[in-house]
């Protein structure tokens, strides 16, 4: 049996006022259903948020790699290669770019290391890195404040995705 993974991470770039910090945040779905989240402070100060969405982007991706080995003893199939990668949604295109590109300039040489993780998983074929616009971002949840429209939005978004299809 194949089931479908999919994630989103978002970061939230020099949140902390006194640390200026950044905080990620990810929600993975096992298909229709909420299986992991977290919303933590970086351990480290980001100078950019390319830097900070790529490090929130590395957490999910690790997750979801660990997600696959508890599947994997489980007897359950998790897409390789030749099926469908597992979708982990980010809302920073240059990000993307760098994963399917390979992207390592001076520029993005203290990102090097955090990048080599993501880019191996997506040259293996494990996941996909894809854009999702900031408003359908669900992770947003996890790392911002939101304020109407966008809050109500947010968790109607959970209930739809968790809801039963017929």
């Amino acid at each position: 049996m194949v089931l479908g993974s999919i994630g989103y991470s978002d970061a939230d770039w020099a949140i902390c006022s006194d640390s200026r910090k950044s905080l990620t945040g990810f929600c993975i779905f096992l298909g229709s259903s909420l299986i992991s989240w977290k919303t933590k402070k970086q351990s480290t100060v980001s100078c950019s948020s390319v830097k900070a969405e790529y490090r929130s982007l590395g957490s999910a991706a690790c997750e979801l790699k660990w997600i696959s080995y508890i599947l994997t003893d489980l007897g359950v199939s998790v897409p390789h290669r030749s099926e469908s990668c597992i979708s982990l949604y980010c809302d920073n295109q240059t990000v993307i770019h760098i994963v399917r590109n390979s992207v390592f300039q001076e520029r993005t040489k203290h990102l090097e290391i955090d990048c080599y993780l993501v880019c191996n998983m997506y040259k293996d074929g494990f996941l996909i890195p894809s854009f999702v616009s900031s408003k359908a971002q669900l992770a947003d949840i996890l790392t911002t404040v939101l304020h109407g429209s966008s809050f109500h939005w947010c968790p109607s978004s959970f209930v739809s995705i968790l809801a039963p299809h017929d």
